[in-house]
């Protein structure tokens, strides 16, 4: 979580020189590239059948959604504040795992959910800490897009390696910045030193956060690790404090507030059911 809030951070400043879908193109493609050769090294296929079957189709549309919202949203909105929008993407999962995949959610889940959604609006309300709607909406927009991947991913063939899934996932970002530099329509700037510094700490963050993540999922108990995604709220509002010199209004805070809390209940309450 540290890691992603790292590379937020970067690609946030990288912006500040170069088109976002500059960014994207670049940032995407290398991380892509460095998966490629670690996919290579361990013997991992790239591209085999399960790799196109419809699930993993669905999930790289929605990869591309998210990517692309969540990273507009973060370069014109303040980091702090879309980190915190972010978290609420659990909820959203849990409810898609009950109206898609028929998983039961007792009555106190459901108002969990709704509860939590009543935090999001809290926090995107128009012009709150400075923020424009628009990126605003970015922000809710690249939430449900991870929502809808981490939702298609637990459809996906269990034989794709961890590296093959990162070729993939960086892909997508790649694909997203090349999207929307047909509606940005600025043309390509030859990046200064610093701003090919700053892209690559984004990849050596972003490579190492993704492979961290993936270890932690496959290896621990989903309960257990679930909540530490809550710990990137620390590391991304901390960033944008120290770095960036944003502030967060007592609504946005409170509305954080029950985001959180709403999506520790769903998974404190969903590992005493599996335990019952």
């Amino acid at each position: 979580m540290a890691g992603f809030a790292v590379e937020d951070m970067v690609l946030k400043l990288a912006a500040a020189d170069l088109p976002a879908w500059q960014v994207m193109v670049a940032f995407g493609g290398l991380g892509a590239i460095v998966f490629f050769l670690a996919a290579r090294l361990r013997g991992e296929r790239i591209a085999p059948p399960e790799a196109f079957q419809p699930t993993m189709l669905v999930r790289g549309a929605f990869d591309i959604m998210g990517r692309l919202f969540y990273t507009l949203a973060f370069i014109h909105a303040p980091l702090a504040f879309t980190t915190i929008v972010l978290q609420a993407s659990p909820l959203v999962v849990v409810a898609g795992a009950a109206i898609f995949f028929g998983e039961h959610v007792g009555w106190r889940r459901w108002l969990a959910i709704f509860v939590g959604f009543a935090g999001v609006a809290l926090m995107i309300r128009p012009d709150a800490n400075g923020v424009a709607l628009v990126p605003a909406i970015y922000a809710v927009l690249g939430m449900f897009g991870f929502a809808a991947r981490d939702l298609a991913t637990r459809a996906s063939p269990r034989s794709l390696g961890p590296a093959t899934l990162g070729v993939w996932g960086f892909l997508a970002i790649f694909v997203a910045g090349g999207l929307w530099s047909f509606v940005e329509g600025r043309p390509a700037v030859v990046p200064e030193s610093a701003g090919m510094a700053w892209l690559g700490l984004a990849i050596l963050f972003g490579v190492s956060a993704y492979t961290a993540l993936t270890m932690a999922m496959r290896t621990g108990e989903i309960a257990t690790v679930a909540p530490f995604r809550y710990s990137r709220i620390l590391f991304g509002v901390g960033l944008g404090v120290a770095v960036f010199g944003e502030a967060l209004d007592a609504l946005t805070v409170l509305g954080g507030v029950v985001v959180v809390a709403s999506g520790l209940y769903i998974v404190f309450r969903g590992r005493r059911s599996a335990d019952a």
